[in-house]
Formats: C-alpha cells, sequence, structure tokens
C-alpha cells in the first residue's frame, strides 16, 4: 500500500494508491466482567432505549467493544474519559448491523460510554471503570512515523482551507452568485478530506463550520457552509450573509490554528478510526443527497471523504504492511473499486450535479462503500495491538 502526498495547491489526489483505515461501533449500560467474551471482547446490545455492556469494567490498555444495533434508529456509540474527552467513537450504526470499536484506555479510571440512539443528545450513559497500571502507548518508531506524516496532511488541507474559504467569503461578500457557487465546493474539499479532525475540536467548531439545516435545533444560530449554501442555490443572498461568510473564515482560522498548536498531537492508534469517520459520512449524509442538498455538489464531498480517508490508512501502511499485508491489499482493491464508480460521474475538475446520480446508481456505490467500511473497519484493530 504505497502512497504519495496530496498536491494541496490543486486539491487533487497525486497518488493512486493511499490507504484508509478503522474504527467501529459500542454501546452502553452494564453488567459484570463474568460475561465477557472469550476473545476479550465487550459485547454491546443497543437498543432505542437501552444501552446494555456485557462488562463495565476493563485493565487499562486496549479495549474492544462489539456493538449491534437491535433498535429501529440509527445510533451512535461513545467512550468519554474525563471533561467529556472522546476517547474512541463509531457513528451510523444502522439497524440489524454489528460493528468493532477498539479504543485505548491507557489510565485507570472512571469513564463513560454512551449509545446515542437516532445520533442525538447526550446518550444513554452509563460508567466504566478502567484499572491498573499506567500503560504507555507505544509512539516510536513507525507509530512515531504514522501520527507525524498524518499531522503533516492535516496541517497542509487546513493551510489550503483558509485561502479557498477566504476566496469563498469574499465572493460572497461581493454579491458575486456565480462566483460563490464555483468556489464553494472547492473551499469544502480540504475541510471534507479532514472532517473528523475537526470534530474532535471544543466549542461546537464542526458545527459552526458545517451544520446541514436538517439538524438546527429551536434556538440554534445556524451559520456555515451550508447556511451559505441554501442562500446562493435558493433564498438568495440575505442581509447577513456576509457576516455569516465572515464567521466562516474565522472559524476555520481557528481550526488551521488548532492544528498547528504544538500541543495539539496525533494518536497513530485513531488513524483508522478517523478514516472510518469519513466513510460513515458517506453513509450517513451524502449517498442519500442529504449533505449537499441545495447545491447538488455531494460528489465532491464524497470524493474528498475517499482522499481522505485512503491518506489516514497510507499513513499506517508500514504497521499494517508488517503485521497483515493482505488485509492492506483488499483495502486498496476496495478504495480502487469506489474510485472507478467516482471517475463515471467527472466533469471537468470537478463533478456532475448529484440529483442527475439515478438511484440505482446510488445503490451500487453505497454497496461499494459499505464493502470498502468492512474492510477498512478491521485496520485499528491491526494497528492497535501492542
Amino acid at each position: 500500500m504505497k502512497f504519495a502526498a496530496l498536491n494541496v495547491k490543486t486539491g487533487v489526489a497525486a497518488s493512486a494508491a493511499l490507504l484508509a483505515g478503522l474504527t467501529a461501533v459500542s454501546a452502553c449500560s452494564s453488567k459484570s466482567d463474568e460475561n465477557k467474551s472469550a476473545s476479550g471482547e465487550i459485547t454491546v446490545t443497543a437498543s432505542d432505549d437501552a444501552c446494555k455492556l456485557s462488562a463495565t469494567s476493563a485493565k487499562t490498555g486496549t479495549s474492544t467493544f462489539v456493538v449491534t444495533n437491535n433498535g429501529t434508529k440509527v445510533t451512535e456509540f461513545y467512550v468519554y474519559g474525563p471533561g467529556d474527552k472522546v476517547m474512541g467513537e463509531i457513528e451510523n450504526v444502522s439497524p440489524g448491523l454489528q460493528r468493532k470499536l477498539i479504543v485505548q484506555l491507557p489510565e485507570a479510571g472512571t469513564y463513560k460510554t454512551a449509545c446515542k440512539p437516532g445520533m442525538v443528545g447526550d446518550g444513554i450513559r452509563g460508567d466504566f471503570t478502567v484499572t491498573g497500571d499506567t500503560v504507555k502507548i507505544d509512539d516510536t518508531g513507525k507509530f512515531k512515523d504514522a501520527a507525524d506524516f498524518y499531522k503533516k496532511y492535516v496541517v497542509e488541507q487546513t493551510t489550503a482551507l483558509v485561502p479557498a474559504t477566504e476566496a469563498f467569503a469574499a465572493a460572497v461578500k461581493k454579491g458575486d452568485v456565480a462566483g460563490a457557487k464555483a468556489q464553494y465546493p472547492k473551499a469544502r474539499t480540504f475541510y471534507e478530506r479532514i472532517e473528523p479532525v475537526a470534530e474532535s475540536f471544543p466549542n461546537d467548531l464542526d458545527p459552526r463550520i458545517d451544520l446541514r439545516e436538517a439538524d438546527v435545533k429551536p434556538g440554534d444560530k445556524w451559520t456555515g457552509f451550508h447556511r451559505l449554501e441554501k442562500e446562493l442555490w435558493v433564498t438568495g443572498l440575505q442581509p447577513d450573509s456576509g457576516a455569516v461568510a465572515d464567521q466562516l473564515v474565522a472559524d476555520v482560522k481557528e481550526l488551521d490554528a488548532g492544528v498547528k498548536d504544538p500541543k495539539w498531537t496525533i494518536d497513530s492508534t485513531k488513524i483508522a478510526g478517523g478514516a472510518q469517520g469519513l466513510l460513515d459520512e458517506i453513509a450517513k449524509t451524502k449517498i442519500t443527497g442529504e449533505e449537499d442538498i441545495f447545491s447538488h455538489t455531494d460528489l465532491w464531498d464524497i470524493q474528498a471523504n475517499i482522499e481522505g480517508s485512503r491518506t489516514a490508512v497510507g499513513s499506517v501502511d508500514p504497521i499494517l504492511d508488517e503485521r497483515n499485508p493482505q488485509l492492506g491489499k483488499d483495502v486498496d482493491a476496495a478504495f480502487e473499486n469506489v474510485q472507478k464508480l467516482l471517475d463515471k460521474w467527472r466533469q471537468g475538475d470537478g463533478f456532475i450535479s448529484y440529483d442527475k446520480v439515478t438511484e440505482p446508481e446510488r445503490q451500487e456505490l453505497s454497496r461499494a462503500v459499505d464493502a470498502l467500511s468492512k474492510e477498512v473497519s478491521e485496520v485499528q484493530g491491526v494497528v492497535a495491538k501492542q
């Protein structure tokens, strides 16, 4: 699984082989360690009103949660540390699906698990106790190389995101609707490649940048790309559109500053989880056309998600090739299958409008993404072994 860096100036992938990887799903509630599976995995049974774990404690180190959604709503699973720090998460677990979340819990203490039926609110929470000596996660050698490579990639994307967003905002403020429409999907490309990173920052940074109208709650202030998307394609620019554009620029600059802060680090064992998160984003809102519902520029976002996911796993290639080279080949093949489908819809330096993609074609893409996600979901488990 050999790969090359992306050309940040053009936003075009310079290589065909970056790689993607990882996480999965989980749940919450209780029972004792006596019910832990023989493999050491903790089973999670999620429903619309319950989140039952086969064990509510574990030793320091790597914990694996196997989540089954027996409910009628799409759910999520989180493991939180002190201060609601997200230690691990999995999104978009549809009814009937089973997913796996592998998370590093290196220090003893009381954590929280949460299932989120409908993917809203604080979820159904429970305590999860971790005991034992502090475990040092390997951050040397190939693990350090992976973390350094991926952080460099993230920094490249946010560095390019700022001027691209400034160009988009400038067109909005001038009332240049055609120019703003042309800039919209280009600016979003840099964001969509690394969206899970934005989600990891506090103060609702991701919602400020990327909240969809369908997710706006009563009393919320709607800002970001999608607010301006609706005005450009549907309602027309509003008196405060310029202020919204300025806020968007400020928010992406905040993200850029955050990833460039020396205190912000990458955990190499979680990189594949971010890759899986990008694939979950495709399955959750992009295949259906809900993401860019006004502009129908979803294919730009899907391509960016695929590129970002592929790069994330590409960063852990040396570890994966050493421990499970066949998995690496399977992941490569699955990525190529998705890319061939996307290439059919290219137009100029972008893509056709997503509303021109037929329902059977969307279903074919959905199946290919699901197959890719299945392969990528195995990557974190391989990388996380200490």
